[in-house]
């Protein structure tokens, strides 16, 4: 979908010359007066009385014009983003709890484990979750729960950038497709066909056998395969903005492209998209332990989550808490990420 032409229509002089042009019938243009009001609508966010029908019979300045233009604020409100965490259950308050664990973990793991999570003591290999190790150590005598816990941050960071890699691709590419004419939206729509037709890992698979194994690659990796589908949704909520009052309000007031583009659209159209980042970052984190454990991600002995359950699958018979621990982490965080998204459009749809 393109956007109508933004040259504002003309507005005939006012004066005797101008109501003679019109039959008798037809309403008087609004006067610029009127525009300017419209301007002022457009600009402030906010319906302006003053644009609304003068006199019997006399329309809006412009037609379908109820309101001004939502901002980002309005839209994230509207979405439960900025309403905190009021009204939240039992169950968004745990999530979000263990998120703050989360990131206090991330950023300070010294305050929650001081420990080194590479140091090794043989002597203490393979002790079973007790006093000293409240989840156990590992077959060099490492800390699980250090590691663990040490572990947070590069789990983290790689489901967050894969998230922001595929919602940037996602933005381009659903972009695109809604604003770039019928050509442009085909051949988008053609690629996004062909993306869907893999699996979301096995395309991660494939772009790791190309470029080799790491926590770079598997990162890149698990944000291309989670673009498609952020794509499809920008998409859509693009054509719809887009045909929306206040943009054409904006096109008839003469807004260039780009400002349109940059204050009406790109806004509105994301806004939404942010509620989806809480459930893609959860996924990305078991998409991104899922290639460590197949050996294509981080590796051992790295203190990543992935990294650790691939280090501990030998010995699952007789050292349970190797992966036990680390696989509850990601199942937690997945699930505390899931619940909170879950929240947040349960409130955006009322």
């Amino acid at each position: 979908m393109s956007l109508p032409p933004t040259t504002p229509p003309s507005v005939p002089a006012s004066g005797a010359g101008a109501a003679a042009s019109h039959p008798a019938s037809t309403p008087p243009p609004a006067p610029a007066s009127h525009l300017a009001a419209g301007n002022a609508a457009i600009r402030s966010g906010v319906p302006d009385r003053r644009s609304s029908p003068a006199g019997p019979g006399q329309e809006s300045v412009v037609p379908g014009f109820r309101a001004g233009t939502p901002s980002f604020r309005d839209s994230a409100r509207r979405l439960g983003l900025l309403g905190g965490l009021r009204g939240l259950g039992v169950a968004q308050w745990v999530a979000a709890g263990f998120i703050v664990l989360l990131l206090v973990a991330a950023f300070w793991p010294g305050l929650l484990a001081p420990g080194d999570p590479l140091a090794i003591d043989p002597a203490e290999a393979f002790r079973a979750p007790g006093w000293g190790h409240p989840f156990g150590t590992d077959e060099s005598g490492r800390d699980v729960y250090t590691r663990v816990v040490h572990g947070t941050a590069p789990s983290l960071v790689i489901g967050v950038s894969a998230t922001a890699i595929g919602i940037a691709l996602a933005l381009v590419l659903g972009m695109a497709a809604a604003l770039g004419g019928r050509v442009v939206d085909f051949g988008v729509n053609r690629l996004l066909e062909v993306l869907f037709a893999f699996p979301g890992l096995l395309l991660a698979l494939l772009v790791i056998t190309v470029y080799g194994p790491g926590i770079v690659t598997s990162t890149i990796a698990v944000g291309l395969a989670t673009a498609p589908g952020y794509a499809r949704i920008i998409r859509a909520q693009t054509r719809s903005v887009a045909s929306s009052a206040y943009v054409e309000a904006a096109v008839v007031l003469g807004r260039s492209r780009g400002r349109i583009l940059a204050r009406h659209i790109l806004p509105n159209a994301v806004a939404p998209v942010f509620v989806l980042v809480t459930l893609g970052v959860g996924q990305a984190i078991v998409w991104a332990a899922a290639l460590s454990y197949l050996g294509l991600g981080a590796q051992p002995p790295a203190a990543e989550w992935g990294a650790m359950l691939f280090a501990g699958k030998n010995y699952l018979a007789t050292a349970w808490w190797m992966t036990f621990f680390p696989g509850l982490a990601i199942v937690l965080s997945a699930a505390a990420t899931t619940v909170l998204g879950r929240a947040l459009q349960r409130r955006g749809a009322r």
